[in-house]
């Protein structure tokens, strides 16, 4: 009888925990208003779990309520974090860019800041996103990271300054793990009047984050990541901090993001939030010594395993690892009933090394055969030790049959 496929690949996305679905439900079909409508008890209630949801995201995050606005996801934060900061700031001194809605927050008697500044590691949505921002007058920063993927706080200080107008950083990377210096680079930011993004959506719900202590301006996350639904995320914007919203109209959400609130996603997003504050650290344990059994199964049966990115700071459930001299299609083909990937979703599909590994090569050679493993809430021993097994088995059958060179 053939066993059940494993999955791990919880970076990609997650299962709905099925408590989260079962808060998620009467949204549906019973308590189905419109938050909106504020003239009968359908609004009434939808409107009230809607908040109830937004009070268990600044929870986790150690924000005010009224901080967190509800996006679909975090891919939509990250451009509203940053089209919205630099519209409220960098544009009002840059011509030919964006217009800024409303009136000016500029200080005239300061220099104009136009640059922002990011990671070489960043989801695309943020690399790309700050691109863009170049052809209306910004000016775009790579700050490089170490082979352990961490950023360089040297290379950081350097170049943030009274010019800059943001410091974009994710809290842990999509691929590899490493998670990043919040408070230091918080520090620094904060020291140069800029404002500090972070891109949370990996890290939410498997490592502590705090707005306040780690001087964080702008946060997004996304609700797939952590057992929540898919297509509903949220951003935290500091109080007070500038920034102008991208899609207006009914002005929902207090202006910064309208559109007709999706109340199920909402209510999931704030019970999966519920659940991880509740039991992070019992989750973060069990993770991390299954991971840990991971890495010493691969590496007592091959030799030629490398792990990619530091392992002292990491998301507990991440590891990422290069396996040498085996061909990386090859080796996913032959693992074949195990999900795992070569990279992040957003960019495992175009056959050649991320982003992410060319910058912690830094310049050196990549290897082909790169897999991430992302473990989860409902990964189990029996998992890890038929991947062990079989990762092994592939892996010596291809070195075996690999054409000599």
């Amino acid at each position: 009888m053939s066993r059940p496929p494993v999955y791990l690949d919880y970076h990609a996305t997650t299962p709905v925990d099925r408590r989260v679905l079962e808060r998620m439900l009467p949204y549906f079909c019973e308590t189905f208003g419109n938050p909106a409508s504020s003239t009968h008890v359908w609004g009434w209630k939808a409107q009230e779990a809607v908040e109830q949801s937004r009070r268990e995201v600044a929870a986790l995050l150690g924000a005010s309520s009224r901080e967190v606005y509800f996006t679909s996801g975090a891919t939509e934060s990250n451009n509203l974090a940053l089209q919205g900061a630099w519209r409220a700031i960098g544009a009002q001194s840059s011509p030919g860019s964006f217009p800024a809605r409303g009136e000016s927050r500029a200080d005239p008697g300061m220099a104009p800041r136009r640059q922002i500044v990011v990671s070489a590691i960043e989801h695309k949505s943020v690399l790309e996103g700050a691109e863009r921002l170049t052809q209306h007058g910004a000016e775009m920063t790579v700050v490089p990271v170490g082979r352990d993927g961490v950023i360089d706080l040297e290379a950081l200080g350097q170049v943030i300054g009274a010019h800059t107008a943001l410091v974009s950083v994710m809290a842990a990377n999509n691929e590899i793990g490493v998670v990043q210096p919040l408070a230091a680079i918080g520090a620094m930011t904060r020291a140069a009047g800029a404002l500090f993004h972070v891109d949370a959506a990996q890290a939410i719900g498997k490592i502590p984050i705090d707005v306040g202590a780690m001087q964080i301006d702008l946060l997004s996350l996304t609700g797939h990541k952590f057992y929540g639904p898919k297509g509903c995320g949220a951003i935290f914007v500091r109080k007070q901090t500038p920034i102008d919203p991208l899609i207006v109209g009914g002005g929902q959400e207090r202006g910064m993001r309208s559109g007709t609130l999706n109340v199920p996603g909402i209510v999931g997003i704030g019970a999966a939030c519920g659940i991880c504050r509740a039991e992070m650290a019992d989750e973060n344990a069990r993770v991390s010594r299954l991971r840990d059994r991971l890495l010493a199964g691969l590496t007592a049966g091959l030799e030629g395993v490398v792990v990619n990115g530091s392992m002292t700071t990491r998301l507990p459930n991440n590891l990422h690892v290069s396996f040498a001299d085996v061909d990386g299609e090859s080796l996913l083909i032959g693992i074949g009933d195990i999900a795992v990937s070569s990279g992040s979703a957003c960019s495992s599909a175009s056959g050649t090394p991320s982003h992410v590994l060319r910058a912690i090569a830094g310049g050196g050679s990549v290897a082909s055969a790169s897999i991430r493993f992302g473990l989860g809430r409902m990964t189990t021993d029996e998992e890890i030790d038929y991947t062990v097994q079989k990762f092994v088995s592939v892996v010596r059958h291809l070195r075996a049959t690999a054409p000599a060179h």
